[in-house]
């Protein structure tokens, strides 16, 4: 009796066990068949863009685990809407690659995990924890999106003809693609960072991810480190670093601080420092000695900039603007997954993303290049915490008509190739 007692329960936990497996798969399959609703309802809404004042402000002074709970299931589910909205205008060829295929799963499943949340009491802590766990698996599955996004772009571009409007439709994207990725991120990284109850010992007066008094020459300094022992393991030599602050504003004793986020500046910095060396070495290869590389730390005002200047023979004006291009590299591409990539090669997208760091505060980050000399880069953001605001995407009618261009006839001449026999010209009578 006691055996086929214990049989029927063996038996009744396996069925069970089923039952609920099969429940999970059926509301699976619901809330992936209601996902297009639920896209469609929260890209309605624009996103709420926070100023680093009010990032600091709620991490340091009036910190609710609570209240950033009630924001983020709200407003994380808004800002994926509206980039995937924006994903289904890509061009068929492209959506159909297995890493684009990839990136939308992955969105569409980060979605799922936070619409969980909404109908959940904020008032439980079990259920705040959960939602902090819930969080951190987000950001992880969404690490690759970059390389991934990236390898759809190279799979696309190896088996179909580019054109200039699809180019610029795809430019016009990825910029916006991966401005909201950054911003989700700092949203995920200051709900989980200010209350999962840990310091970052290295970094014990964070707020978050955010330094209230980040000191520009460090970051600069530990950049540079970074490129530096690159460049050496790849080229076995690197150009020397020249540092200057020129501090109008702030006590001009000490070095300038600002409000912002220290990995956002030190990612810059360090793409432009590994541009510079590689162009510096590449260009002086047959010289005994190379040129060092030049940076001026300025604030005033409104704006605190950082130039940093190589002699490393520059670009064209005309490739200028092409070094922000997502479809166009100096580098060999690489293969996701490769064991050992090229310290100094990549996607091509360092500079590009590099520029959206600075833009997502209301910054910029801009090239200047003298063919023959060398090339001065500029990254701009703003002195004050309160003029630092989120630069978001919005999915909206004029977003729609861009993704609408049509290639047209150019309204000024463009030079033909040959130039003009004038000995053969005829003057029409």
């Amino acid at each position: 009796m006691f055996k086929r007692g214990l049989v029927y329960g063996v038996q009744n936990a396996a069925l069970q066990t089923l039952t609920m497996k099969f429940v999970r798969f059926i509301m699976k399959n619901a809330a992936l068949t209601n996902m297009p609703k639920h896209v469609e309802y929260y890209a309605k809404f624009s996103p709420s863009p926070l100023s680093m004042k009010q990032f600091i402000d709620f991490g340091s002074t009036n910190a609710c685990e609570k209240t950033s709970f009630v924001f983020l299931r709200q407003e994380l589910p808004v800002r994926l809407s509206n980039i995937m909205k924006e994903i289904n205008l890509l061009p068929n060829r492209l959506l159909t690659t297995p890493s684009v295929q990839m990136v939308q799963t992955w969105y569409i499943q980060s979605l799922m995990d936070i619409l969980e949340f909404l109908d959940k009491n904020p008032d439980d802590q079990s259920i705040l924890g959960e939602f902090v766990d819930t969080l951190v698996k987000i950001r992880n599955r969404h690490n690759d999106v970059v390389p991934t996004m990236a390898q759809g772009i190279v799979e696309y571009k190896e088996t179909f003809s580019q054109d200039s409007v699809t180019n610029q439709n795809i430019q016009y994207f990825l910029d916006r693609f991966y401005m909201s990725r950054i911003s989700i991120r700092m949203l995920i990284n200051q709900h989980t960072l200010v209350f999962d109850g840990a310091t970052n010992p290295l970094h014990p007066n964070t707020i978050g991810s955010i330094d209230p008094h980040c000191e520009v020459t460090k970051v600069v300094k530990d950049a540079y480190q970074s490129a530096k022992m690159l460049c050496d393991k790849y080229y076995l030599s690197s150009p020397e670093l020249m540092l200057q602050e020129l501090n109008s504003k702030q006590k001009k004793k000490q070095p300038i601080d600002i409000v912002y986020v220290p990995s956002h500046l030190y990612h810059m910095l360090f793409e432009l420092f590994k541009n510079a060396m590689r162009a510096t070495i590449e260009h002086h290869e047959t010289s005994n000695s190379l040129p060092p590389i030049q940076v001026i730390v300025a604030i005033g005002g409104e704006d605190m900039s950082i130039k940093v200047s190589d002699r490393g023979g520059g670009v064209p004006f005309r490739r200028t603007e092409t070094l922000f291009s997502y479809m166009y590299s100096t580098a060999p591409t690489p293969q996701i997954g490769e064991d050992t990539p090229t310290p100094f090669a990549g996607f091509g997208y360092g500079l590009p993303i590099s520029r959206l760091y600075a833009k997502y505060f209301q910054g910029d980050l801009q090239l200047y290049s003298m063919q023959g000399h060398g090339s001065d880069a500029v990254i701009h953001l703003k002195a004050l915490s309160r003029d630092s605001v989120e630069r978001l995407p919005v999915y909206n009618k004029t977003a729609l008509r861009n993704y609408k261009v049509s290639q047209e006839a150019d309204d000024w001449c463009m030079p033909s190739k040959e130039p003009l026999d004038l000995a053969s010209y005829r003057v029409a009578k």
